[in-house]
């Protein structure tokens, strides 16, 4: 008596199969960056309730993936909080 050998039969395709914890999913999120929106604030050393805002507990920058800002605010971000802690107003 022959055995099938079910390694290489086809399962069944359900829903439940597809779905993975580690497998990118197909709908990106993503965020507009807060910072180019109309009537956004000016990035400057000197306003710090929009500086504290983009700084951990600890005082470390956080990060442009957590923030959702773009690249180039990001950088200008940086300069200017790194300009108001010399200058010891952050």
């Amino acid at each position: 008596m022959k055995r099938k050998n079910k390694k290489f039969q086809k399962k069944g395709t359900s829903s439940l199969n597809k779905l993975s914890l580690f497998q990118k999913s197909d709908v990106k999120f993503s965020k507009k960056c807060p910072l180019s929106i109309k009537n956004a604030p000016i990035i400057d050393y000197k306003n710090l309730s929009l500086l504290r805002k983009y700084i951990s507990e600890n005082g470390k920058i956080v990060s442009s993936k957590i923030t959702s800002v773009s690249f180039n605010k990001q950088k200008r971000l940086t300069r200017e909080i790194k300009k108001a802690k010399i200058l010891g107003l952050l």
